[in-house]
């Protein structure tokens, strides 16, 4: 008789879900046998990253050594880009390992987390793998209702996730709303603002929270690198925090969670400011781009901050996304986010883009 290792599993995994990541272009040509296929899924900086950075990459001549476990030339750039002290810096295997990281130092089975309804798919996964209680507040037009999470924190809960800008939806909350926020949370409750997409947002009502660190204690702020900068493949994040918070973060973090090809790499985008700039720019043209397309179907869309739009299809988006994907153009479906009407699609280049826009034309034509 053969052992169910399903019944020797704890709990909270026993019942997870997981997280189903974009298709890869190099599954949907087996899948279908077609080429020249665009991949506008999972959030990708099309422009890439630096120069410098693939430059920089065929010096690696020293692969048989580990990393720098504590990751203190990266750490330095970036306690000198933001003005904090290398003891409130967590580096992360991109900003999910942040996530875990939080999970694991704050939540147990007698504890909860707090999120909001159509909020990054990982939250609900890192609280239920360790066996606490996840509280989902609704949604207020696509995105978080603040006064809602601060009603919802229970006395058992012990960390709540605000992703700003939001994924999937692209939505944004202001300066003033995030610091009423905070004002009123318990210390006792720690607050991770998720910001992954902060380069595309940064600017006007949008804040830098890494700057808000001496006045709210209990919060962590989460960053990476596989957006902007371009370097999803290396798989690089961090967290900044009150150094009591970052210490705890870094009791958990495995060893040599960064490798040293990220490490280099990291840095070294670090030090092209121009060239985030330049992709800023570039986000802005596609996005416009999109929205022109959209508006001239008639179709509506989220407003986002972010490098991507969550458009409503106003039906059923799955047999839409499939035919999508015949026609060699892989977006993302959002049903698993309480958005089955939706399609994710991230800002390309001009021509993916285009092309984009006119596969869903036809589409919708017929």
């Amino acid at each position: 008789m053969s052992c169910d290792f399903l019944k020797l599993a704890v709990p909270g995994i026993a019942g997870l879900q997981p997280y189903q990541p974009g298709k890869p272009i190099e599954e949907l040509e087996r899948e279908l046998g077609i080429s020249n296929i665009i991949k506008l899924a999972s959030n990708e900086n099309a422009l890439g990253p630096s120069p410098r950075v693939i430059e920089a990459m065929p010096a690696m001549t020293d692969l048989y050594r580990y990393p720098d476990g504590n990751g203190y030339i990266l750490k330095q750039a970036l306690s000198e880009i933001h003005g904090v002290r290398l003891d409130q810096i967590t580096l992360g295997n991109g900003s999910n390992d942040i996530l875990e990281f939080a999970a694991r130092a704050f939540l147990t089975e007698r504890h909860s987390s707090v999120f909001s309804e159509h909020a990054f798919a990982i939250y609900p996964i890192v609280t239920q793998a360790v066996g606490a209680r996840g509280i989902v507040t609704p949604a207020k037009n696509y995105g978080h209702d603040l006064k809602a999470i601060l009603t919802t924190i229970a006395e058992d809960t012990r960390l709540v996730f605000i992703a700003n800008p939001n994924n999937p939806t692209g939505t944004c909350l202001s300066t003033g709303e995030l610091q009423e926020f905070l004002d009123q949370v318990p210390e006792q409750v720690i607050v991770l603002m998720d910001q992954a997409y902060y380069e595309y947002a940064y600017g006007g009502d949008y804040p830098d929270c890494v700057q808000w660190l001496d006045r709210y204690r209990n919060l962590i702020v989460a960053r990476t690198f596989s957006k902007a900068y371009g370097l999803a493949a290396l798989r690089v994040g961090y967290a900044v925090s009150h150094p009591q918070l970052a210490d705890l973060l870094n009791r958990v973090r495995q060893p040599f969670n960064v490798n040293s090809i990220a490490l280099r790499a990291a840095v070294i985008a670090l030090q092209d400011q121009a060239h985030i700039e330049q992709v800023v720019r570039f986000n802005q043209a596609g996005m416009r781009q999109l929205i022109a397309g959209l508006d001239s179907m008639g179709i509506h869309f989220i407003p986002s901050s972010a490098n991507f739009l969550c458009i409503d299809m106003e039906q059923n988006a799955q047999p839409i996304y499939e035919q999508l994907l015949r026609a060699g153009v892989i977006v993302r479906p959002v049903a698993s986010y309480g958005l089955p009407n939706h399609l994710r699609v991230t800002i390309g280049r001009e021509q993916e883009n285009d092309r984009f826009l006119t596969a869903l034309a036809g589409i919708l034509s017929k």
